[in-house]
């Protein structure tokens, strides 16, 4: 199956914290760091997702928010260092491509975003991502 979701990253689940609706799915991705994943029980079981298990994080580029240093006093859980490999603008948006250990990710933000930042190639950047939006795909 093609995806039009740019961010997928491979990892193996550590852990899996069963809630009442929900669970925290956490991944060790490819390049050592580590993501959450809030996903429904449901999710869990039909993906048959355990420890050690291949997955996917998946990760829509509208979703990706940029930071130029880590952040503290923040419910975001994932935050993931990278460096700006490319940025391509238009009238009001951009793309930000950041690398990061073991693989790329795509943020879209505003242009005056990557201004007020001062984002160019080569820049020190985290990406900030809410475990809500992390998908799993079993691989």
């Amino acid at each position: 199956m093609s995806l039009s979701i740019r961010n997928q990253i491979p990892g193996t689940v550590t852990s899996v914290t069963p809630g009442e609706v929900m669970a925290t799915v956490k991944v060790r991705l490819d390049g050592g760091q580590d993501i959450t994943a809030a996903i429904t029980l449901d999710a869990v079981k039909e993906l048959g997702l355990a420890d050690r298990s291949a997955v996917r994080a998946l990760v829509k580029s509208t979703e990706v928010s940029l930071a130029t240093a880590a952040v503290k006093g923040l419910s975001i859980r994932n935050q993931l260092p990278g460096t700006v490999s490319d940025i391509a603008t238009g009238g009001a948006m951009a793309s930000v491509k950041v690398t990061v250990p073991g693989g790329e990710l795509t943020s879209v933000i505003t242009k005056d975003a990557v201004t007020d930042l001062g984002l160019t190639t080569g820049s020190s950047v985290v990406a900030l991502i809410k475990s809500t939006e992390v998908s799993l795909a079993a691989v």
